[in-house]
């Protein structure tokens, strides 16, 4: 016996009435079809009254009401045939009730702004993308992170052979970025996040030592305001990274180095900022992760809590208003702020964060950083979406690198892949699933194309899945042209403008697979069902109302590949193959002969 039900419509829909779902099944003939969904917390049951059929599925409808508390309502199905019980949950079929991490979960009103799903990310660590015309420009001559340090201009490209290596500038500045976005647009991209922008001694600027004023090395507040304003008239949208957890040593209100005049947190019990710091049982300040550059602000205090978020010239807040009007934050090690030396009352943080944003511009979004597993941040009321390294990145590596982020040895098979990736989309909202960062790597990771000595069959297969997997893909800068990189600070090499090291053959791909992507609805906004797998291939199939696509990986030798497609919700009748490959079409069977590390792609014809 088979059941379907995907979170989106038409076979969930929100109406005046409640939730309506539906339930395909290829058995008509069952004693009972229930939906149970919790109110209040508390099981609730109620039966699906046998609908019209659609095409070869009988079909079972029920209108559940709202949950009246939190922000999703949350449900699976039990079936009852020949006196056996069948369950089916986000994870699929389930032979017993399934864990209510795992049911489906649907809000009253749409948790993410439209746009976000529709996106290509396109990161930007400034110093090292572009310079402008006017670059460099003169910094001071010392840089204050764990301490005083020499300032160093580097050529461009030149190597990364001065220490400390925070404090090497090699000019790329915001006007060099507005320079280039033609190059942006030719690969499709349509929302540009950059790493912090504020005034910092360092170059990576999470060491924030101003607040109110963008870095005069990017080219200062005008740089930023004409920036988002060539990016919003060209249709683009600029997201900031916000780092709320942890200010720099050399903030004014630490000021661990005495360079300002009045006294801070660290030289005074009576300075003004005392208490905005998180402080040990001993008293001492908290570092975050033991960094002594980086002290961490104490949420417990209320004028950090209006500094940051709730005052209307907060942070979060201003930049968001014009001339600048952000589209959104990037929210920098956020799971970890909180009341006091720890995240205490995490979660009030995140929804007062969510409120600010939302109260200033309801289209802004907010993005969490967090490499273990996000979802307690992602069910509507805190972040829209995570950079998703857990859901996504993660697993990627293993499956294709057989690595964890620390470089410990870490190969999973194919079916760990696939229940991996399963359960992260089904502990998440499906319209939270849509809008996830999905990267193949980032400024706090080594380059994948390095990590995968620069295998560009293996490369494709995670450009593949990063533009045909849930999500929206986000681009590590030179990751179009296989920048490589090893760990931080070599994952930060300068872009190299001349063309010289340029991977056409991966640029090429990246524009293709884009173009695939805008075009497809279905590969922005569809469900995803698994269909087969075997021991060194996976295929996907992204479904919406109309349309599928199918997506074949195989990182292992050349197989014939034979894919069942009885669970898409409706029978596709004409396929292509715009990646160019063969296939033959047996009823609802596909065979096809899968080559060694390739990616094939399958689309319905008629969509």
């Amino acid at each position: 016996m088979f059941l379907q039900h995907l979170p989106l419509a038409p076979w969930a829909e929100r109406t005046g009435a409640g939730l309506r779902l539906t339930l395909l099944s290829d058995t008509p003939d069952l004693d009972e079809v229930h939906v149970r969904f919790l109110l209040d917390n508390e099981e609730t049951w109620q039966p699906l009254a046998r609908a019209a059929d659609r095409g070869r599925f009988a079909c079972f409808e029920a209108t559940i009401p709202w949950c009246p508390t939190g922000p999703t309502t949350r449900y699976c199905f039990r079936v009852l045939r020949d006196g056996v019980p069948y369950w089916l949950a986000a994870t699929g079929p389930q032979r017993r009730v399934p864990n209510e991490a795992h049911h489906f979960r649907i809000a009253r009103q749409p948790l993410v702004p439209a746009w976000a799903r529709q996106q290509l990310i396109y990161q930007i660590f400034p110093d090292r993308f572009a310079r402008g015309p006017d670059a460099p420009r003169e910094r001071p001559p010392h840089a204050f992170g764990y301490g005083k340090a020499p300032v160093h201009a580097l050529d461009w490209g030149a190597p990364l052979d001065v220490k400390p290596s925070w404090s090497a500038f090699y000019g790329g500045d915001l006007a060099g970025i507005g320079e280039r976005l033609g190059h942006l647009q030719a690969i499709g991209v349509t929302t540009v996040y950059l790493t912090p922008v504020f005034a910092s001694g360092s170059n990576h600027r999470y060491d924030t030592e101003d607040y109110d004023h963008v870095d005069a090395g990017l080219g200062g507040d005008e740089a930023l305001v004409a920036l988002s304003r060539q990016l919003h008239a060209n249709g683009m949208r600029l997201v900031l990274d916000a780092v709320l957890n942890h200010t720099g040593a050399n903030h004014p209100w630490f000021n661990r180095f005495a360079q300002h005049e009045v006294p801070g947190a660290w030289q005074s019990a009576g300075s003004r900022w005392q208490g905005w710091y998180a402080r040990d049982e001993h008293g001492r300040p908290v570092y975050w992760k033991g960094h002594q550059s980086l002290p961490v602000l104490d949420y417990a205090h209320p004028e950090v809590l209006d500094t940051f978020i709730r005052a209307p010239d907060s942070v979060l807040r201003r930049w968001l208003q014009p001339p600048v009007s952000a589209d959104g934050w990037r929210l920098d090690a956020v799971h970890m702020l909180g009341e006091g030396p720890g995240a205490g009352n995490n979660a009030a943080m995140l929804r007062a964060m969510r409120d600010a944003v939302r109260d200033e511009n309801p289209e802004a979004i907010l993005v969490g950083e967090h490499f273990s597993e996000a979802s307690p941040w992602l069910q509507g009321d805190q972040e829209d979406a995570a950079m998703n390294y857990w859901g996504f990145t993660l697993p990627l590596w293993q499956w294709l690198a057989g690595v964890d982020f620390g470089g410990r040895a870490a190969p999973i098979a194919t079916t760990d892949l696939v229940d991996w990736l399963g359960e992260s989309r089904a502990v998440v909202p499906h319209e939270v699933a849509l809008a996830q960062w999905n990267a193949l790597d980032s400024h706090d990771t080594q380059r994948l194309f390095t990590l995968l000595g620069t295998d560009e069959a293996r490369h494709a297969l995670a450009l593949a899945l990063q533009f045909g997997y849930p999500g929206v893909p986000c681009i590590y800068y030179g990751d179009e042209v296989g920048l490589q990189g090893g760990n931080d600070p070599d994952n930060r090499r300068c872009f190299d403008w001349s063309g010289a090291s340029w991977r056409g053959g991966i640029l090429e791909r990246v524009k293709q697979l884009a173009a695939w992507r805008r075009d497809r609805a279905e590969l922005r906004e569809g469900a995803c069902i698994t269909l087969a797998h075997g021991n060194d291939w996976v295929a996907f199939a992204r479904v919406n109302a109309t349309a599928v696509t199918l997506l074949l990986l195989n990182r292992g030798d050349a197989v014939d590949a034979v894919l069942p497609l009885d669970a898409l919700p409706f029978d596709v009748d004409r396929w292509d193959s715009p990646s160019g490959h063969a296939w033959t079409l047996d009823g609802r069977t596909v065979r096809l002969p899968l080559p060694a590390c390739d990616a094939v792609w399958l689309w319905s014809a008629d969509a």
